[in-house]
């Protein structure tokens, strides 16, 4: 039973603290992209995408749904693809936390950024990141991914320019060149 809108006011208002304590800026240091990030002004419940983005400059990873349902966000904390929308950027403290500007260089593309160019996978570009994201977790954990694997894997992205037709055809290229490259053919 759910309790009456009367109770849950009283409730809410009787313990709620003041708004000063729920906002107080705190300063800690995640590390991102292999480099330690001193975060300040940022409140402890604040989500690691909004610090990513406001705090520390990082703009690959995109707010479109900010309820971990279209991808956007995706970054990988100590090896897991996540929704940054969805963690607590304090949660990350001590872990390691890839974001799309960290996956290869500036001006050298990484094999899978490159396979998106040439295959056509890009469009807008907004969900881009994201999939990318998600495509370099797939193939370290399932180097040579079937087709079904790749549109479960990439069920969590959306696309709304694409198709995905060409972004499945850009994620079996890589992993054929990554064979290819492990069979020293």
């Amino acid at each position: 039973r759910l309790p009456t809108t009367r109770r849950v006011r009283a409730r809410s208002t009787a313990r709620t603290p003041r708004r000063s304590n729920i906002m107080s800026n705190e300063i800690f240091t995640l590390n991102v992209n292999g480099e330690a990030q001193q975060v300040r002004d940022s409140w402890l419940g604040e989500n690691l995408m909004d610090v990513l983005r406001d705090r520390l400059g990082l703009m690959g990873s995109k707010g479109a749904c900010e309820q971990g349902e279209c991808g956007s966000c995706s970054v990988l904390v100590d090896g897991h693809l996540v929704c940054s929308c969805l963690v607590m950027a304090a949660s990350a403290v001590g872990q390691q936390v890839v974001t799309i500007e960290g996956v290869a260089p500036v001006g050298s593309p990484s094999d899978v950024q490159q396979a998106f160019v040439d295959f056509g996978a890009v469009q807008c570009g907004f969900c881009t990141p994201g999939l990318i994201m998600a495509v370099h977790d797939l193939l370290e954990r399932t180097p040579d991914p079937g087709d079904t694997d790749i549109r479960e894997e990439l069920a969590g992205n959306i696309c709304r320019c694409t198709g995905y037709g060409r972004i499945i055809d850009a994620v079996q290229q890589v992993a054929v060149a990554r064979r290819t490259d492990r069979s020293g053919a």
